[in-house]
């Protein structure tokens, strides 16, 4: 039976990384996109409180919409959950979980990369967490590629692909003995060109997630 997942973004331009790394399955994507919490962080009376709220009211909204699960592609939105999400009866994914998988089972240096600075903290705390319930020893830096995530926001996409594989490009001239991954799904495209460019593979959420989808949803190809 085909599966239907309910994919919960930040950005509409996280859309079509889903579809394509997912293209080879017979599932069903149904999307929702709220950009307005990423907009309001800097605001003077923004807090935790009020993201925990907004994310998990989302939750329960998609979870009523006939969906066998969550798939939540932003990492702002993982880095901000309460446990709530624990109680729902269908699977809700985090982004950020396939590629911590890929990133605990490589023992060498590692450099997380960054375009929103928001996610540094918070993604790099999970991590560590993860990390600690796989009994894995990982050596992990953030590195945040600054002036990026605004041309993302503003739906300069070409502009911040280039702009952030260039930034790629530059670490690993800087760091020749590192493994290079990206920490979001807007910097895949990123990834795969510096890749195409470099012949240096740079970790993302595209090759480890349709794996993981795979086996934890049972999905069927086309």
């Amino acid at each position: 039976m085909k599966k239907r997942i309910g994919c919960f973004h930040a950005h509409h331009s996280n859309i079509e990384h889903i579809q394509k790394a997912l293209s080879l399955y017979d599932v069903e994507l149904v999307h929702f996109v709220d950009p307005g919490l990423d907009r309001i962080k800097a605001d003077r009376d923004y807090n935790a409180t009020i993201i925990q709220k907004k994310v998990n009211d989302t939750l329960a909204w998609i979870s009523r919409c006939h969906v066998d699960a969550i798939l939540i592609t932003c990492t702002f939105f993982t880095a901000n959950m309460s446990d709530k999400d624990a109680s729902y009866s269908i699977p809700i994914i985090k982004i950020d979980v396939p590629l911590f998988y890929a990133i605990c089972e490589n023992e060498h240096p590692q450099i997380l990369t960054f375009t929103n600075p928001h996610t540094v903290q918070g993604t790099m705390e999970q991590l560590k967490s993860f990390a600690d319930r796989q009994n894995k020893s990982i050596h992990v830096e953030p590195y945040l590629l600054e002036n990026t995530f605004e041309l993302i926001m503003q739906n300069r996409k070409e502009e911040y692909t280039e702009r952030v594989a260039s930034k790629l490009k530059q670490i690993i001239d800087e760091h020749p003995d590192k493994r290079i991954c990206t920490a979001q799904l807007s910097m895949v495209s990123a990834a795969e060109k510096t890749y195409t460019e470099t012949g240096i593979q740079i970790g993302n959420h595209s090759k480890s997630l349709a794996d993981y989808l795979e086996r934890t949803l049972r999905l069927h190809c086309k």
